[in-house]
């Protein structure tokens, strides 16, 4: 069988009929045991087989309410969940820091500020805010320029001490990709940085920029140079506290644009705090790593976890993730002093939380292919009191394309080969139910090179046939767990 999943309304399908003639006889459908719906149901080993994935495929299906377990395959075998492990990671937030919660970034000043002038330092605190952007930076701005300020006899200075400074999240990964990107206290634009280039006769107009719909700073902590190379197409390199970048000229056509990830965050907000400040008439010298205690005289604040976790959950930004994570644990059990230690509390979490056996989670975002959790430990926090009702309005609504339309509930992950699907949905009598199902050919994915992992040979038709796979258990289920 083949299916797919569909944004709740996205799409729409047209019943024909089965047969373009009037019948030949006229009566009542024969009567159908009641069990014929269940016995038409392709059995889940069937399917397992039938993909021919490779590797392992490990899958619970149980009661959302009461917990019984109702199927399972290879249920205590520990799997890597790719972003499956954001779900987990959502439920360690919300419990530890409450709905409710907002992350804040303030402009502190340090002195007293007389005549237009702040005698003392201008510090930018981070507070993690992993949903901070340029435009809420020009808004700090404009509050110190409010509170009176017009010039600073000080520094401007940058404190990201909030949460550990990450260089990226999974080290083996390329340097080039934005979902890899730095993490810290200070967090900007989702710590990338916008590349534009224009071609202008044999030469090309490059920019790097803190982009945003409002405003496209240009900043000093990145910097770019067109190199005459045909490959690799990107280079990095960190030359003091700037990313220096170069990109291969054959590979550039006419005008384009990317998203690069930044390994500075601090500075990089600090970069564009200091231009957001130029544009409300106020002159600072270049950010500078530091902090210090004064008077608060701007404040942003983020949206509410909730709204954040929604979004996590919607569009599985990786940043996100992790430092919804580290904020959680340095809530929990003090500061983190990294990202594994981290990782290690959020799994002691989960086992005292719930009756897993042992999860390792490796981060908070499931980049890192290390981690693993098997079927039945994501089910048990999955069905854990409480869990549902935080979880399951938040997650991505899916819909199996039918007939009938099966809507679902759940947090989707991929890796390559490695792919990950759990939540919640109900079965065709009303039934609701929880179910976590992984697949993975460990042993395919190590083999293959950093080179190779943007597009691996065979990466795309295996992703097909284990989402394939997915999707016909959750209709078999359907049917037969009433």
């Amino acid at each position: 069988m083949q299916r797919r999943f569909f944004l709740t309304g996205a799409l729409t399908t047209v019943a024909l009929p089965a047969c373009a003639n009037a019948p030949d006889y006229s009566s009542r459908p024969a009567a159908r045991p009641a069990d014929a719906l269940i016995r038409s149901a392709p059995g889940a080993d069937r399917l397992v087989e039938e993909a021919g994935l490779g590797g392992k495929v490990g899958f619970v299906l149980s009661d959302a309410n009461s917990g019984e377990v109702l199927e399972t395959y290879n249920p205590l075998r520990p799997l890597p969940p790719a972003s499956v492990a954001k779900a987990a990671t959502s439920l360690y937030a919300l419990e530890t820091l409450g709905a409710g919660f907002r992350f804040e970034t303030r402009l502190i000043a340090t002195g007293p500020i007389r005549n237009g002038r702040l005698n003392g330092d201008l510090v930018l605190v981070g507070g993690g805010d992993p949903s901070l952007d340029s435009d809420g930076l020009y808004d700090l701005a404009a509050q110190a320029k409010a509170a009176g300020v017009r010039e600073v006899t000080g520094r401007l200075l940058v404190d990201s001490s909030a949460l550990p400074s990450i260089d990226r999240i999974d080290r083996t990964q390329s340097d080039t990709v934005g979902y890899n990107p730095a993490i810290g206290g200070l967090n900007l634009n989702f710590n990338r940085v916008h590349f534009s280039w224009t071609r202008t006769g044999s030469s090309y107009t490059t920019a790097m920029a803190g982009r945003t719909e409002r405003f496209r700073p240009a900043v000093n902590t990145s910097t770019m140079r067109v190199v005459d190379r045909s490959l690799p197409v990107y280079t990095y390199d960190r030359v003091g506290d700037v990313d220096s970048w170069s990109v291969a000229r054959g590979q550039l056509g006419n005008t384009g644009s990317r998203w690069l990830p930044v390994r500075n965050p601090d500075l990089y907000a600090g970069d564009v705090l200091r231009t957001m400040l130029r544009t409300n008439g106020i002159v600072v010298p270049a950010a500078q790593r530091g902090g210090g205690q004064g008077t608060v005289i701007g404040l942003t604040q983020s949206a509410s976890l909730d709204r954040i976790v929604n979004s996590l959950l919607r569009f599985s930004t990786n940043l996100v993730a992790e430092v919804l994570g580290l904020t959680a644990t340095a809530r929990n059990a003090g500061p983190p002093r990294n990202l594994g230690a981290s990782a290690d509390t959020m799994s002691d979490w989960v086992m005292q939380r719930t009756r897993a056996r042992r999860p390792d989670f490796d981060d908070h975002s499931g980049l890192n292919g290390t981690t693993r959790i098997s079927a039945s430990d994501m089910v048990e926090l999955l069905t854990a009191p409480g869990a549902q009702a935080r979880l399951q309005p938040l997650m991505k609504e899916l819909t199996l394309d039918g007939p009938p339309r099966q809507p679902v509930r759940a947090k989707t992950g991929s890796l390559n080969f490695v792919s990950g699907l759990a939540g919640y949905f109900n079965a065709r009598s009303g039934r609701q139910l929880a179910f976590a199902t992984f697949c993975a050919d460990i042993d395919r994915r190590a083999g293959l090179s950093i080179d190779q992992r943007d597009r691996p040979a065979g990466g795309s038709a295996w992703s097909r046939r284990s989402r394939s796979l997915q999707f016909d258990l959750i209709e078999r289920w359907a049917m037969v767990h009433q």
